[in-house]
């Protein structure tokens, strides 16, 4: 029932809609009709479970009047971020709040968005009192990039007695927009502010490094490089002071997302493509913090989406809408028309840092003269996966000539891309060969070192 139009239903078949029968009714129940069986055999108990029977309707006519004497007895909402981050816990809360006189007992259940398949998740607790509240909270991992339409909070009430139970139903309807990983990005924006990369393993490197201009001397700290002191300020102040360099500033950066088949295959409920997606969406913004420009391409059997390297503000949003609705296709990747577009396109030496997968040497020498020619006008590097699986193959001893068949392929396969890391390297092309997981990371990492070391 969509969220703007009203229940139209009788009362009478409201009432019998949303009225449960728990478990304890039918046990108490139960007694009855096994009392009566028996009183009939022995007609003596027989006036006792009439009694006990008058008892119990009494009782459930107590537990009714008190659940329906309340039109509307709790409110509920849920609390839920405007978009959620794909492949990160997203919180999502449910507050009740009762307006019963009495305590009661309540059971929510959310209704999921249908890409998560899950139907039979609630969450349980006591409200003591009125106007007491109490919020559940949980999380929500999605895997896939689009809208999650999310339905109506079921709420089951229940006062002390136990025998009945009353269904409320709120219109809780909302549509959400699944982005890529937005939460990672701020959280490795708040990082590296705070100087705490290295602890994280996201910084390999030093801060101030020997890209290019000359910023400041400064007194010796335990930790400088030893080659930056400047002898001729040490003399002149009798204490050792050192040279401090800036890193150059405004030098393009462009993630480039191959979104052809190989990128559809499957790797703990994402795609290749999504994990791509999200390591780019970290690298751009890493490179915009750093004062450099950051630019999108996405390319299958063409170009799809080319945003040109800029570090003015909004550049950030403009990427992570544009990421937002890259899907794959089973196309072959066109690289000789990525290799043009580049060359009339790009014409300033920039860092490309291309997202692909590579299975096989020769499904990578089918490009690597379209990608060796890039090479000379531009510092590339190639970033493809590791299949981690692989490894827990190589670590069993087979058991049965399937097993060995299978432990086989993999040490075929895991040198294979062995070779395809030294072909890329003998061509002056940057090589990253990593698990899915560690993509975002390894990236940054690259990105950092080649900022370091001066070389874009």
């Amino acid at each position: 029932m969509p969220a703007n139009r009203q229940d139209t239903s009788s009362p009478l078949i409201r009432f019998f809609r949303d009225l449960y029968l728990p478990n304890r009714f039918f046990i108490a129940l139960a007694v009855c009709v096994v009392g009566f069986v028996v009183s009939y055999i022995v007609g003596r108990y027989f006036f006792t479970m009439q009694l006990l029977a008058l008892v119990f309707f009494f009782i459930f006519l107590i537990d009714l009047v008190s659940l329906y004497r309340v039109k509307q007895g709790v409110l509920a909402k849920r609390i839920c971020p405007e978009r959620l981050s794909n492949g990160d816990k997203n919180p999502v809360a449910i507050e009740v709040t009762n307006r019963y006189p009495i305590p009661i007992g309540i059971e929510v259940v959310d209704e999921f968005p249908i890409q998560f398949q899950d139907r039979k998740t609630s969450f349980k607790k006591n409200i003591l009192g009125r106007k007491k509240s109490v919020i559940f909270s949980y999380t929500l991992r999605p895997t896939k990039r689009g809208v999650y339409g999310f339905g109506r909070l079921n709420v089951y009430v229940s006062s002390g007695l136990g025998l009945v139970r009353r269904r409320y139903r709120f219109n809780q309807y909302a549509n959400v927009a699944v982005y890529p990983s937005f939460i990672e990005m701020h959280r490795y924006e708040l990082i590296a502010a705070s100087h705490r990369l290295t602890e994280y393993g996201i910084k390999k490197i030093r801060r101030i490094g020997h890209a290019s201009e000359f910023d400041h001397i400064k007194h010796y700290v335990m930790g400088d490089d030893p080659r930056t002191i400047n002898y001729k300020a040490s003399a002149r102040t009798g204490q050792l002071m050192v040279n401090t360099y800036q890193e150059e500033r405004s030098q393009q950066v462009y993630c480039i997302l191959d979104k052809g088949r190989t990128m559809k295959m499957p790797f703990r409920g994402m795609t290749l493509l999504d994990y791509a997606i999200n390591s780019s969406l970290m690298v751009c913004s890493t490179a915009l913090n750093k004062s450099d420009k950051a630019g999108l391409i996405t390319f299958s059997s063409k170009i799809d989406e080319m945003l040109p390297a800029d570090r003015r503000q909004g550049q950030k949003n403009k990427i992570l809408e544009t990421l937002y609705g890259q899907q794959t296709n089973f196309r072959e990747s066109d690289y000789e028309r990525l290799y043009i577009t580049l060359k009339n396109k790009i014409t300033q030496r920039s860092l490309i840092v291309l997202y692909t997968n590579f299975e096989t040497v020769n499904g990578m020498r089918r490009q690597l003269k379209y990608l060796s020619r890039l090479a000379k006008d531009h510092l590339v590097l190639v970033a493809f996966f590791l299949n981690s699986e692989f490894n827990e193959v190589l670590n069993t001893e087979p058991e049965d000539i399937e097993a060995t068949f299978r432990k086989g392929m993999a040490e075929k396969l895991s040198y294979d891309k062995e070779l395809i890391v030294k072909e890329l390297n003998r061509y002056g092309i940057h090589a990253l060969l990593t698990t899915p997981e560690e993509l975002t990371i390894n990236s940054i990492n690259k990105y950092l070192e080649f900022k370091s070391r001066g070389l874009i």
